[in-house]
């Protein structure tokens, strides 16, 4: 019997981890780690959907800690097997995942000394920096396209999926007398973004399709309109002798703002001005980028010719040190500072944004999307007051969102890739969405032909 298996990202957009069980086997499609409310996300984080020892293999999309970032977790209580991805996933996780340790060590920490009331309040970390170097050793890297045998009568291919480096759809082939094929798309990039190569597309035929849906319901702005936008927003708050803060994802979205900014310099449309990405795992990460220039698009390489650097040579500053982050809250003239985490619940950018929502002359700019129960989630919606680390601050900056950086597919994208398979498809399953995403991707699939498209709760499971 063939069976899958519904755990993290099932009705919402975190935690992604979905399984496959096959004559006694069990496989991990993603391992991602849960954000959102504290106590909720710590308790869901804790939970696998069975002992950690009995699973065989993970299967890896990409390296956004949502969908890799509990695999320290998952090695900390006793997970031994392989973890298989792309060469590039495999570089950022060895980085990304150290990061997430240091994370949850100082989180345990600030908790354990600022807000445990009694010894029995006391935390510890969700996993270690130990923990997430013992699961690099466990490791695998499949180059794209290369089909990998990772259990008997069980294979799998990585196909480009455009999202981040390194990020693929994976394409599981179950061998009997009749073959079965399931392909899960992780995050499913966008066509004609800047950096990487666009997704595959039309994605291959198969019997089963469990696909995200992140942004199913909209249209995203032209990039290249997007771009404008970002410049101009810059351009206005310099004007007014503000600072832009910009919270992004260091895997992605930090090296795309960056790209865009080195060419809106180049191409006379941005006067230099000073430029910091305040984040050890971003400085990281754009490291990693430029090892992988396989992976990127003809404009990108372009541009690499021309200018030796897609990342912001001699224009941006990286900044790992803390003391250095620290120092950046005495900077008084008109800047941009990038720092992570995305949606605003780690990381340096509470720091700034601390700092500087109570000034109306800066501008925080939000670049994707932002899960419920987030800090993030809480900027957008432009409440009068936000809590950061502890304390309470009037949001009196300008908010303003640019959605089009979104590396997600939208409906249109849906709609031209996965369109042409939906009517071959015995069924469909749909994750990693809220309340208007799962239906409107049910609804693309359904007038494409598809005829049973599930959108499966946590612990729900399905025969194939």
């Amino acid at each position: 019997m063939i069976e899958l298996e519904f755990h993290g990202a099932a009705g919402e957009t975190t935690g992604s981890m979905h399984l496959l069980h096959f004559d006694g086997l069990s496989v991990a499609l993603d391992c991602g780690l849960f954000q959102g409310r504290r106590t909720e996300a710590r308790d869901k984080n804790l939970a696998f959907p069975l002992p950690p020892e009995k699973l065989s293999t993970v299967l890896l999309s990409h390296a956004h800690i949502d969908h890799s970032g509990n695999i320290p977790g998952l090695v900390r209580r006793g997970f031994a097997g392989p973890i298989y991805a792309t060469p590039p996933t495999c570089d950022l996780c060895d980085v990304m995942l150290a990061d997430s340790a240091h994370i949850q060590e100082e989180d345990a920490r600030f908790w354990n000394e600022n807000r445990a009331q009694r010894s029995t309040d006391r935390i510890e970390p969700l996993y270690t920096l130990a923990d997430a170097r013992a699961s690099q050793r466990l490791f695998r890297k499949v180059p794209y396209g290369e089909p990998v045998e990772f259990a008997p009568g069980l294979t799998a291919r990585w196909l480009e999926a455009g999202h981040i480096l390194g990020s693929a759809c994976l394409l599981v082939a179950i061998h009997r007398s009749r073959p079965v094929h399931l392909l899960y798309t992780g995050d499913f990039g966008r066509m004609g973004m800047p950096i990487l190569r666009d997704p595959v597309c039309p994605l291959p035929q198969v019997d089963y399709l469990i696909t995200e849906s992140t942004y199913a319901d909209r249209r995203h702005a032209n990039p290249t309109d997007t771009e404008g936008k970002l410049v101009a927003i810059i351009n206005q708050t310099r004007a007014a002798g503000g600072k832009v803060i910009i919270p992004a994802f260091s895997v992605g979205r930090t090296q795309t703002i960056v790209y865009y900014l080195a060419q809106a310099v180049a191409e006379g449309r941005l006067s230099p001005l000073p430029i910091y990405v305040d984040s050890p795992l971003s400085a990281g990460a754009t490291e990693i980028f430029k090892k992988h220039p396989e992976c990127y698009d003809a404009e990108a390489r372009d541009f690499w010719f021309q200018q030796g650097d897609i990342f912001g040579r001699g224009l941006v500053t990286y900044i790992t040190d803390a003391e250095q982050s620290k120092r950046l809250n005495n900077v008084r003239e008109p800047c941009v500072i990038i720092a992570s985490a995305g949606m605003c619940e780690a990381g340096r950018i509470l720091h700034h944004l601390k700092n500087n929502v109570e000034n109306e002359d800066n501008t925080v700019v939000i670049v994707g999307f932002q899960a419920q129960h987030t800090l993030g989630r809480r900027i957008v919606e432009r409440r009068e007051e936000i809590k950061i680390l502890g304390r309470m601050y009037k949001l009196l900056c300008r908010v303003e969102t640019v959605n089009g950086l979104s590396a997600h597919a939208d409906a249109a994208d849906f709609a031209r890739c996965l369109g042409p398979i939906a009517k071959g498809l015995r069924a469909a399953f749909v994750v990693h969405g809220e309340d208007r995403q799962l239906p409107a991707m049910r609804d693309i699939l359904t007038a494409a032909g598809c005829r049973t498209v599930h959108i499966p709760a946590p612990g729900q499971r399905f025969s194939l």
